[in-house]
């Protein structure tokens, strides 16, 4: 007959699931990196476009 293990011992000794969970960690703060990164560019962009209305609309 089998022996049936509890569940807690079967999951302490399986290594699957704790390198996907670090997986998803690597992933979600490469995503935050890139949120970032994006938003400062954005922001950088919005004023030099800005900036160039401002030129346009006021020549002098």
């Amino acid at each position: 007959m089998h022996e049936r293990k509890p569940l807690l011992t079967r999951l302490s000794r399986c290594n699957r699931g704790a390198t996907a969970v670090e997986y998803g960690f690597i992933l979600a703060l490469i995503v935050l990196v890139l949120i970032g990164a994006l938003t400062e560019m954005a922001d950088g962009t919005t004023g030099m476009w800005n900036n160039v209305s401002n030129k346009v609309q006021n020549p002098g």
